[in-house]
């Protein structure tokens, strides 16, 4: 099968755009992370919830793309063109990582002058895999599944997802797949009401590679699922009013408090569940109004990824910056935290023309 044949179909340019606008608000989200206490009073408290947007994106998009392709594709050709999309980011963003390492200085990990160049190089060299990384090879400190590259933990699970896609769940009937769907819902919403919240995933251990799976499952094949069910209206200001949903939601302050965590279980699963899912049928249904608001969708959608995959090296120096300066407030920080964004969208740009495509074009005629 030819690489041609799935780039017939037409595009959904708003749902591309709006990944850009989660991703960036994720960008937004760890900068204000560090100046926080705790959970309870993060500035962009809710900024972890644009990982389960883009799991269902991410279905959406793979069961609009692939579900009626599998007559003249094979698993091998499904896995060649995911890697070919996926891969070359994974790399760049753990070789970004490693280089930045020994240079983010810190009271937060004072060990990493410790850590033997070897082994620092071997967490590079799994990460590129994105296998995750055992906790006897965490060099920074944090129990992260890829101590170079943060956002590593939901690519492992992104391709766990499409694993499951296609060798086994594409063959399921929309019934059976809706029952998936529902108890994968039900076990969602129990683990965000009794935590208080979804956040977590990125370690390997029980708990959190628990959490990891229920953060994928739901998302992932509720958008395969609208994927073979949903039939588009026509709205008119999608991306105007699907942005402003996704801001709200991510930006919304904690609720509850620590007495009442149910109640941010309850905000959560019901995003998660249902907003979320109609911010995608919005999206799906709604047309592009002018040629700008085209360039911005398209200039967002190329970004999403490659942003999501170089801030986080950048982050750790900025990280590091807040931990030797202790009492820094948002005030302070905020021109660093500005300046970080800025560079990180500049970064993410470059990556994507002078790396990410060319890569990818190589790819595609190596694997064929």
């Amino acid at each position: 099968m030819n690489n041609n044949e799935l780039a017939t179909k037409p595009h959904y340019p708003i749902l591309d755009g709006l990944r850009g606008v989660a991703a960036i608000v994720v960008v937004t989200f760890h900068l204000c992370e560090p100046l926080a206490t705790g959970n309870l009073d993060k500035l962009v408290n809710h900024g972890y919830l644009a990982v389960d947007f883009f799991f269902l994106l991410s279905g959406f998009v793979i069961g609009y793309a692939y579900d009626d392709r599998w007559n003249k594709m094979t698993v091998g050709s499904f896995f060649k063109r995911r890697i070919e999309r996926l891969q070359p980011m994974v790399v760049l963003g753990m070789t970004m990582g490693a280089i930045g390492f020994y240079f983010t200085d810190s009271t937060l990990w004072p060990l990493i002058h410790t850590i033997p160049l070897w082994k620092m190089l071997l967490v590079m060299l799994v990460g590129y895999t994105i296998l995750p990384v055992p906790l006897s090879l965490d060099i920074r400190g944090w129990e992260e599944m890829h101590p170079l590259n943060s956002v590593g933990w939901s690519l492992f699970f992104e391709y766990i997802a499409n694993i499951l896609y296609a060798v086994w769940i594409r063959k399921f009937s929309k019934t059976a797949l809706a029952v998936l769907v529902g108890i994968a819902a039900i076990a969602l919403a129990h683990l965000a009401i009794t935590n208080g919240d979804v956040s977590g995933g990125w370690t390997l251990n029980v708990p959190q590679v628990r959490i990891g799976f229920t953060r994928t499952i739901y998302p992932f094949f509720a958008g395969l699922l609208m994927s073979r069910i949903i039939k588009p209206a026509q709205i008119k200001n999608a991306f105007l009013w699907c942005s402003l949903l996704i801001v709200i939601i991510l930006y919304m302050p904690r609720i509850g408090g620590a007495e009442h965590l149910w109640m941010n279980g309850i905000y959560e699963s019901v995003c998660i569940i249902i907003v979320f899912p109609l911010i995608v049928y919005i999206g799906a249904s709604g047309e592009i109004q002018t040629q700008r608001e085209n360039r911005i969708c398209k200039f967002l959608g190329e970004l999403s990824y490659p942003l999501y995959m170089v801030h986080y090296p950048l982050v750790y120096f900025y990280v590091a910056w807040i931990s030797n300066h202790k009492g820094t407030t948002i005030v302070q920080a905020w021109p660093y935290a500005l300046l970080i964004l800025t560079g990180a969208i500049v970064l993410a740009y470059a990556a994507l023309k002078w790396y990410d495509e060319p890569v990818r074009k190589w790819l595609r005629k190596k694997l064929g």
